[in-house]
């Protein structure tokens, strides 16, 4: 029986991020019913391309937290992955992507290296690391926006399947199925929930903490670099301009899809589900031809929103806890007193 509440909110927990895209699809779908506004196939084309383009940073930063870090240096590594494929990718669209990539690999080895081997707080590590790459991306670049001449390969990464789909958000669809599975059933997986939970204790166990940390902040970069170069190629160009954009939308992305500001807790299904929400929203404010400026102070409103509610059960329990404190104790009963 004591099991009880702590199991109910488990479970809303996990079923929040669910529920909540569950009621934006609905309202979705049931706009043009009850307004002069339609919704067309190319509407969830929209939304799944967005999810192509931003769900995998969301992902990448997503792991990190749920580790118990965070990579502020995902948005330069966003560029940077543009930049790269975009300059090299001209011969071969598929080594421009590897190269990137390779670019990737390195700088998760030298930031999760640094965290990981110093023990470090990741935060000011990857805060130089996004200062890095995004300078390294003006130098480039030489300081402007570069071009991708190759223009057919950005129409055919974009190029509409069964009306709704791309081979972009397939490969978004595809790294977080592989992320979900591997979170879920396997040995790695259940080690990052570890050591965000609690660290020492993961250490204790024999969990190489090290390794993992490492580990996330190389699988952020790769995933990272992976959208950037996608796409850069389907704008056909890069720009070292830097990417709030991306950073806000990550963050509160992972946060609606239940990953916990704390670490140790979330998922990549969560995640795509925060992702996809957040999409929905901003499809829903482009049909309804909202200003700019109402995006972000929606998006601002559900990020507040969001945190607010995960930290309403630790603030309830410290208010408890309070009130038993200050709460006089009952006084003797008359059978214990004539005793």
């Amino acid at each position: 029986m004591k099991l009880a509440g702590p199991l109910r909110a488990a479970i809303r927990r996990v079923s929040a991020p669910y529920a909540i895209l569950i009621l934006m699809v609905a309202v979705l779908a049931v706009l043009p019913a009850v307004s002069h506004y339609s919704v067309t196939a190319t509407n969830v084309y929209d939304v799944l391309q967005n999810f192509a383009s931003l769900g995998l940073v969301a992902l990448a930063l997503g792991t990190t937290m749920i580790a118990g870090e965070f990579d502020l240096s995902v948005t330069s590594m966003y560029l940077l992955g543009a930049m790269v494929a975009v300059l090299t990718g001209a011969p071969s669209p598929v080594a421009g992507v590897l190269l990137a990539l390779a670019v990737a690999l390195g700088v998760g080895l030298i930031q999760g290296g640094v965290i990981a081997g110093l023990r470090l707080n990741s935060m000011p590590v990857t805060l130089g690391g996004y200062l890095i790459l995004l300078g390294t991306t003006y130098i480039l670049g030489h300081n402007q926006t570069v071009t991708y001449a190759n223009y057919s390969v950005g129409l055919r990464l974009d190029q509409p399947i069964l009306s709704i789909f791309s081979i972009r958000s397939f490969v978004s669809i595809g790294i977080f199925a592989v992320a979900a599975l591997v979170m879920a059933y396997t040995r790695v997986g259940r080690d990052i929930h570890a050591i965000g939970g609690d660290r020492r204790a993961s250490r204790i166990a024999g969990v190489r903490v090290a390794r993992v940390v490492i580990g996330v902040f190389v699988a952020s970069a790769l995933m990272t670099a992976l959208a950037g170069a996608l796409l850069g190629y389907s704008l056909s160009t890069a720009s070292p301009t830097i990417a709030v954009n991306q950073l806000t939308f990550a963050a509160t992305a992972a946060l609606l899809g239940g990953v916990s500001l704390a670490g140790g807790r979330g998922s990549p299904l969560g995640i795509a589900a925060g992702v996809l929400t957040l999409s929905i929203i901003q499809e829903l404010l482009g049909i309804l031809g909202a200003a700019s400026y109402v995006q972000s102070l929606v998006t601002g409103g559900v990020l507040v929103a969001v945190a607010s509610v995960q930290g309403l059960p630790a603030a309830l329990a410290r208010m408890r806890s309070l009130t038993a404190w200050r709460r006089p104790a009952a006084p003797p009963s008359s059978t214990a007193a004539d005793a």
